[in-house]
This record gives structure tokens, C-alpha cells and sequence, in this order.
């Protein structure tokens, strides 16, 4: 699979009368875009060829919900009040982008060197990020934001699976709810698993879609980490970060895993 073909079959999938698509030949990109209201979602289709490799039909199918979903909630109005219930933060890289297309900033907190908070409405089936515009428009303050999203956080179950590898243990979140990196801001969760290891608890979040938390008791749990974070962070749907964290006296900080059962 090429991008010439993956464009191909994209394009025919997402084919509608009020679509049209735009190639970015030198950044292998295609924009699937509304004629009506100009705004659409763009996609990097060497990514998408990765995960086809993978996962085959299931990669593609997953590509074309995502952006049919993502279209039709820029069609709904983004309302805050009588919403509040459906207000939630999201984990992203540092590197993602700071406003939407149309110039308006998004809202969002620093977290680490590696992430940051963005905070999202849910709609349902996708949500929307919340920018500064909506807030203003409905006169909401930034910390009723905060406050309200991590209160939602909270409440948000955290059902673990645990494996044991070489000795160390490794709990996974992965229950596609769309905040399973999210749970990374709930200081009570990660307090009660700070209790739970033995060794040196270090977290990470390569994609959207999972928390990683790691019990390490040893030199060789630290290049098992390293490897498991970076093949969630090549398969995920939102790529976070490759890197893990240490989580000490409520702090995270991003560690870097040099092979050969080194750390830093």
C-alpha cells in the first residue's frame, strides 16, 4: 500500500456531495473538507499506511469513522452551559496544534515538557475541543473549565490489566472511552497506585487510547517500558509522547530510556 492507492481509497469511502479533497503532495496529507462551511480534518496518510500494515481493513474502516465523526460534530453547535456533565480534559503532545484551523486558539494548560491539557466537550460519539471563542461567548471563566473537567475526570471508572514481564508488573487502561491517557491527571488514581508497587512506579501515555502504569523492579523493566511505549505510540489513532514518566511526591517527570538497561 502506497499513499497514491491509500488516497484512492479514502476518497472513494468519504465520498459525498458536500466533500471535496485536497492532496498535500509534499506533506503526503489529505483534507477531507466541507464545501459548505470551509472546514474540515486533514490526515497524514503515512501514518495510516503504518497502521494498514498492521491491521489491514480495520485501520482504514477506523480512519473513515474518525473523520465522518469529526465532520459532523464541527456541523453541531458547541454549547457549554447545560453540558457541563460532558466536559473533560485531554492529554496531547506538545506538538500539537495550539489553534484550529480557523485561527481561533484553543484552551489549554501546560503539563509536562512532553504533554498538555486541552479540554474537550464531548458529543457523544467524538468530541470538540473547546477554544477560547466558545468560552467567551458563553462567559464562562477558565478555572470553572479546569474544575469542571477534572471533577467529570473523577468519576470516570479505571479498570486495570495487569501482566507481569520479567519480573516486573505492567497495568494497562485501555478502555477507549476516548480520556484513557486523561486519567494521568487524576492524582487520586495515581496516589492509590503510588501504594499498590513495590518498585518505582513509572507511568506513560503513548496514545490517547491507553495509560500505561508500570511497577519496575528491576534494570530490564525500565528497555521493556521503553519498547512497549514505543510500539503504542507508532499504533495509536493520536500519538502523545514515546517517552514514560517517573511519578514522585505527585510530580511526573519524562525519563529517558537509553537501552541496554540504562536510564536518566
Amino acid at each position: 500500500m502506497d499513499s497514491k492507492k491509500m488516497r484512492k481509497v479514502l476518497e472513494e469511502k468519504l465520498q459525498h456531495p458536500n466533500r471535496k479533497f485536497i492532496f498535500d503532495r509534499e506533506k503526503d496529507t489529505l483534507r477531507i473538507e466541507s464545501k459548505e462551511t470551509g472546514r474540515g480534518i486533514t490526515v497524514a496518510l503515512p501514518g495510516i499506511i503504518a497502521k494498514w500494515n498492521e491491521q489491514k481493513e480495520k485501520a482504514i474502516d477506523e480512519t473513515v469513522y474518525y473523520v465522518v465523526e469529526g465532520l459532523n460534530a464541527m456541523e453541531e453547535k458547541a454549547q457549554l452551559s447545560g453540558k457541563e456533565r460532558n466536559i473533560y480534559p485531554v492529554i496531547r503532545s506538545t506538538s500539537f496544534p495550539a489553534e484550529a484551523e480557523e485561527g481561533v486558539p484553543f484552551f489549554f494548560d501546560d503539563h509536562t515538557a512532553e504533554t498538555r491539557i486541552y479540554y474537550a466537550l464531548d458529543m457523544g460519539k467524538t468530541y470538540r475541543l473547546i477554544d477560547k471563542r466558545i468560552i467567551e461567548k458563553e462567559g464562562w471563566e477558565e478555572s470553572q473549565i479546569r474544575e469542571t473537567a477534572l471533577f467529570n475526570l473523577r468519576s470516570l471508572p479505571a479498570e486495570f490489566k495487569k501482566d507481569e514481564v520479567a519480573g516486573n508488573l505492567f497495568y494497562f487502561l485501555n478502555s477507549n472511552d476516548g480520556y484513557d491517557a486523561s486519567r494521568i491527571l487524576n492524582d487520586r488514581l495515581l496516589g492509590q497506585m503510588k501504594d499498590k508497587v513495590e518498585g518505582t512506579l513509572a507511568i506513560a501515555v503513548p496514545h490517547q487510547d491507553v495509560l500505561i502504569v508500570a511497577d519496575v523492579r528491576n534494570d530490564t523493566g525500565y528497555d521493556i517500558l521503553a519498547q512497549m511505549t514505543m510500539s503504542f505510540f507508532a499504533s495509536g489513532r493520536v500519538p502523545i509522547t514515546a517517552l514514560s514518566f517517573l511519578y514522585e511526591e505527585g510530580e511526573l517527570e519524562p525519563i529517558f530510556i537509553l537501552g541496554q538497561n540504562k536510564k536518566k
